[in-house]
């Protein structure tokens, strides 16, 4: 897989089993990417993350899993959107707000 220069890291590998790990908040940087910046938890196992990949911005939005050793790794479950894609889901919040209430 080609590196990317990342804030934080994007990547894709299996989904392995979803087991929280106590103290990790946030998922480690691999190879060739930079420092992390902003990599917030929304769930268990679940972490935002901003990329740059091939001069695109990405929000990245994924599932990590501890592999054998114990490291954190992205999974497959995931979406990547872009800087527009990210900025057209900012703007219907409060559609999709209003949805949810009604459930």
């Amino acid at each position: 897989m080609p590196k990317a220069k990342e804030l934080v890291g994007t990547s894709s590998s299996e989904s392995g089993p979803e087991e929280e790990e106590e103290g990790k908040v946030l998922p480690p940087r691999g190879e060739g990417r930079a420092a992390d910046s902003v990599s917030p938890q929304i769930g268990k196992m679940r972490y935002v993350r901003v990329s740059c990949f091939k001069g695109k911005v990405l929000v990245d939005i994924r599932e990590f899993y501890a592999d054998k050793e114990g490291s954190m790794k992205p999974g497959r479950k995931g979406i990547a959107l872009s800087a527009e894609q990210w900025n057209q889901l900012k703007e219907i919040v409060p559609e999709i707000d209003a949805a949810v209430k009604k459930f």
